[in-house]
């Protein structure tokens, strides 16, 4: 199938095998300098790991730092979890597709965080929880937290992770023309490695480079997309209709209601607010005022990810016109047809920081949730600080090792991105609904989540086959509605459950002050209210 449009390639060029493509193709010819960069970085990611993991005597360093972040380690460390290959390599292929219209996931994103940095952090920081389903024993009862516990664990084994390697193997396979399988392997033994020896704190502090890399690495891209595609202008006129970002009610993926009032909520408040391996690093912080400035550190991140990932696709779809066998290909070819020697090390080497940063924090969270809400709270509730810290490396291992092992089999989707949001579309509504509830609604009774948590993929599999032709995003609005109608039926008038006593920790955080919240934060509004703007002001631009 083709999915690149435009009038043809920007340079005529004898053809080569088309990226995906199965035959003899070469792979990218790498200079001395590409290559010190890109063995450089292994070796200062290493680094990194071991230097700040040196220390880790208790279950509260390797999980969540020791509670020290400050906000500009959690708001890059955000980043770079977010941003991963499934964005170079997936959303850079729904830019092909559908154009600017896919940054929706990013800008509305931004707006998401103001709201998890002003109404759910402050309550999760205050309570001190280690994870999320954590926090929904504290709030409802056991039950909820088992729930939760296996759901999230089986969607970062078999689609966050799975799909990050799956990416990530695929650049390898473009770039270097290993074969998947093995390109899988070696980024999980690596991946693996420092993040089962350093836990959260390695995760962040290596992510502080990571992120740096990504986000220099794909501007570089992007100016080397639109230098040869002729300029910003040129683009523009040869793929105008790619710049929209309403499209219409009836779009397969992206109508406008369900950006603006419908789905798209419900997947962002689910992935910014009650994700752990998104969560975890703002649960680290070393007080509330850090907590929230890190997140909207992220935020003001977030408004450029769109022009570092979309826009070089959309260019990739005028450069590489009729050669393009899958979308998803955009991003790798542009890195191997455009980037002179010695910057091509330094893009894969952003593309790797990409697949680590990603793949760390998912198997620190995984491990994290095993560890803390099923071993420790099921096996072994008496377990001590060093056997909970060795169970917690030998997950992240374990996890890793079941995500190789499935990611081969996303190969027969047409679109990693498109496999995301649909597979996590299918516990994202009851997690949402539920979480919400708990937070803002004092009558949301336990049985009641319990119940919703459980009818979640009965509920979200039978939208799905009963509204097989709307957009997942549709479906997941109507999933949630009827999750939410739910709720309330079972929670009965004055039968709420309170929000839960503070215990003696809890005390101790509020008496030193790191987790009272501010009356006032000028700073913190101004910010709140200077983002919402700008992402107002882009939809204007951009209509």
């Amino acid at each position: 199938m083709q999915t690149g449009v435009g009038p043809g390639p920007a340079r005529p060029e004898p053809r080569r095998p088309a990226v995906g493509e199965k035959g003899d193709r070469r792979a990218v010819s790498f200079s001395s300098v590409d290559i010190l960069v890109f063995v450089g970085y292994f070796v200062v990611v290493a680094a990194i790991a071991v230097l700040v993991s040196r220390r880790e005597r208790e279950a509260a360093d390797y999980f969540l730092a020791g509670r020290s972040l400050s906000w500009w380690l959690i708001g890059m460390s955000l980043i770079a979890s977010n941003i991963s290959t499934e964005h170079f390599v997936g959303m850079a292929g729904s830019g092909v597709d559908f154009g600017l219209a896919i940054a929706s996931y990013e800008w509305m994103a931004a707006v998401t965080l103001v709201i998890v940095a002003r109404w759910f952090l402050p309550r999760l920081l205050e309570l001190g929880v280690t994870t999320m389903p954590e926090y929904l024993e504290r709030r409802f009862d056991a039950r909820a937290r088992g729930w939760l516990a296996v759901y999230m664990l089986l969607a970062y084994v078999f689609v966050a992770m799975a799909t990050v390697l799956y990416a990530g193997g695929l650049a390898l396979q473009t770039l270097f023309g290993l074969r998947l399988g093995w390109g899988i392997l070696i980024l999980a033994g690596f991946a693996g490695a420092y993040t089962a020896y350093g836990g959260l704190k390695a995760v962040v502090w290596t992510d502080l480079l990571q992120g740096s890399m990504l986000l220099v690495g794909g501007a570089i891209t992007t100016f080397f997309a639109l230098r040869a595609v002729g300029g910003w202008g040129r683009l523009v006129e040869r793929a105008g209709d790619k710049f929209h970002m309403v499209l219409p009610l009836d779009h397969p993926e992206l109508p406008w209601f369900a950006i603006f009032f419908g789905g798209l909520w419900i997947a962002n408040l689910f992935y910014w607010g009650c994700n752990q391996f998104i969560t975890q690093r703002a649960l680290g912080a070393r007080d509330i005022r850090q907590g929230r400035f890190g997140v909207l550190f992220a935020a003001y991140l977030k408004l450029a990810i769109p022009f570092i990932i979309v826009i070089p696709g959309i260019a990739a779809s005028v450069l590489f016109a009729g050669e393009l066998e899958r979308s998803d290909m955009a991003y790798p070819l542009l890195i191997e047809r455009l980037l002179p020697a010695g910057l091509t090390g330094l893009m894969f080497a952003a593309l790797l920081a990409a697949i680590m940063s990603s793949l760390d924090s998912m198997a620190n969270a995984a491990a994290t949730i095993f560890t803390v809400d099923l071993y420790q709270r099921h096996l072994r509730p008496g377990a001590g600080e060093r056997r909970l810290i060795g169970v917690g490396r030998a997950s992240t291992a374990a996890f890793l090792g079941l995500a190789a092992c499935w990611a081969p089999f996303l190969a027969s989707f047409e679109r990693v991105f498109s496999y995301i949001q649909e597979f996590w579309g299918l516990i994202t509504p009851g997690v949402a609904v539920v979480f919400l509830a708990g937070l803002f609604w004092r009558g949301a009774t336990a049985p009641a989540a319990a119940w919703v948590l459980a009818a979640t993929l009965p509920v979200t599999i039978g939208v799905k086959a009963v509204l097989s032709e709307r957009a997942f995003l549709d479906q997941m609005w109507v999933a949630g509605l009827l999750l939410t109608g739910l709720l309330m039926a079972l929670s009965r008038p004055g039968a709420g459950t309170a929000p839960p006593p503070e215990g003696a920790g809890d005390r101790e955080r509020r008496q030193d002050g790191r987790w009272l919240v501010p009356a006032r934060d000028p700073l913190f509004d101004a910010l709140c209210a200077g983002l919402v703007l700008a992402v107002g002001a882009l939809y204007v631009v951009f209509f």
